[in-house]
């Protein structure tokens, strides 16, 4: 694995635990036996897909995306204002760079379902089962995360697609977190919207309960697809927060660290987990005492930071910096 890869500290023990109601094993088989006729489902429409024009198949897309959700039990809340593919009587235009936190495999056919475009994905799944080629039929666009030498290449096809006014998702944190944290946004996908003269589009995705949905550090799909299945009451929140121009901003860092605190605004709002406890007030304590305890400062222990400091191991789901 290429150690310029962004790896989040959430693991499958510490994040995804059941810590949550869940419903009976006959509920959970017969969601995960309509999930999979969901997505097999799309491998029958894909040929009526191909007929279609842009518009045709993005609606098309989405009502199989809300299928699917649905399928394996999963509400879905919109919040925001959902903006349309095109706006009518206006001539085309640069398409939009839509950008959401990244926590689960769940998250794709969530933001497809209300902002269908064409996702970046990694290689691999041009080389799944079912997926890789519904992915490929959707236009997906492709990256190699061992090769960085490829990476001016991705993002001159992302500015391209922009520029000809696709609607592209890219999910910056380039690694999996579990909705109690997020990581910082990597800059290479907002140079593309530079390039293209496109707006940025932050989205706020969260999951409660908090952890059923998370896909985090050596998760198995099977395991993940088992929890959301046996999840109750799962619900999906997503917001759609407003466009940032990239022409406002000079660089692609400005444009990241824009784009990053739009989408925390909506977790700090409460679209996310639930929050952390309010930190008690610091009790007075003699100078002495200070020092001797000075040098012997850890951080404290919680899900994202062990008092081992040993690092977790790498994500699931992994989009390039």
């Amino acid at each position: 694995m290429s150690v310029w890869l962004p790896t989040a500290p959430c693991t499958p023990a510490g994040c995804a635990s059941p810590r949550w109601p869940t419903v009976r094993r006959a509920t959970a088989v017969l969601r995960l036996a309509a999930g999979t006729a969901a997505v097999l489902a799309g491998l029958v429409l894909a040929p009526v897909a191909a007929v279609l024009g842009p518009a045709g198949r993005g609606r098309l897309a989405a009502l199989w995306c809300r299928t699917v959700m649905r399928a394996f039990g999963v509400r879905v809340r919109v919040s925001g204002a959902v903006p349309p593919r095109r706006l009518p009587g206006l001539p085309p235009g640069p398409g939009t760079l839509v950008v959401p936190n990244h926590v689960s495999w769940l998250d794709i056919p969530l933001v497809a379902s209300v902002l269908p475009g064409r996702m970046l994905a990694k290689r691999e799944v041009r080389r799944w089962p079912v997926l890789g080629p519904l992915a490929r039929l959707g236009g997906t666009l492709f990256v190699d995360r061992d090769r960085l030498r490829e990476l001016p290449a991705v993002v001159g096809a992302v500015a391209g697609a922009l520029r000809r006014g696709s609607r592209v998702v890219v999910f910056p944190e380039g690694s999996t977190w579990c909705g109690r944290e997020r990581g910082r946004f990597r800059p290479a996908a907002f140079q593309a919207a530079l390039d293209a003269g496109a707006a940025v589009q932050p989205v706020h995705i969260a999951y409660r309960p908090v952890g059923a949905a998370a896909f985090v550090g050596d998760d198995a799909l099977g395991a993940s697809l088992w929890r959301v299945a046996t999840a109750a009451g799962l619900t999906a929140e997503i917001t759609v927060l407003p466009p940032i121009p990239a022409a406002a901003h000079p660089d692609r860092r400005a444009l990241a660290r824009a784009a990053r605190p739009a989408v925390g605004g909506a977790a700090a709002a409460g679209a996310t987990a639930a929050p952390h406890p309010r930190p008690r007030e610091p009790r007075p304590v003699p100078a002495q005492a200070t020092a001797d305890r000075d040098s012997a400062n850890l951080p404290s222990a919680s899900v994202h930071h062990p008092v081992s400091l040993i690092p977790a191991a790498a994500s699931s789901e992994r989009t390039p910096s």
